[in-house]
């Protein structure tokens, strides 16, 4: 598919799926006419994803931001078409945290996204597959 279908597809402007393009993150390539086709196997359309973000008191609360922005830009990146974002401030040593348990409970996503193991948990990562 052309980049600018590729762009609408995934909901991004054209110019952030060219620069996708240029670092080398999207599976394309450039005709002779330089038209730039997005191979198919990018944009998986049943692929949807939560992303969980977490920080661990309120002091850190303005980092939140920049952990969302990250990760949609890797699933934009991946192609994942992210159906819910989920942000908390609250400890990783607490496993009860409101917003986490019902994102795990939730089966609308097929992947739920984090930076880090340990935006999950402190401790146990066993428990959760990856």
């Amino acid at each position: 598919m052309k980049l600018s279908e590729y762009a609408k597809k995934m909901g991004v402007s054209y110019r952030t799926a060219w620069n996708y393009f240029k670092q080398g993150k999207l599976n394309a390539y450039q005709t002779h006419t330089r038209t730039i086709i997005v191979k198919e196997d990018v944009c998986p359309s049943d692929k949807k994803v939560a992303i969980y973000c977490r920080v661990s008191s309120s002091e850190n609360k303005n980092n939140l931001e920049f952990q969302k922005n990250r990760l949609l830009d890797y699933c934009t990146a991946e192609g994942y078409k992210v159906s819910k974002v989920v942000t908390e401030v609250g400890s990783g040593v607490n496993d009860t945290r409101q917003q986490w348990l019902p994102l795990l409970q939730d089966r609308s996503s097929s992947l739920i996204i984090v930076e880090h193991k340990d935006r999950i948990t402190r401790f146990g990562f066993h428990a959760y597959k990856a």
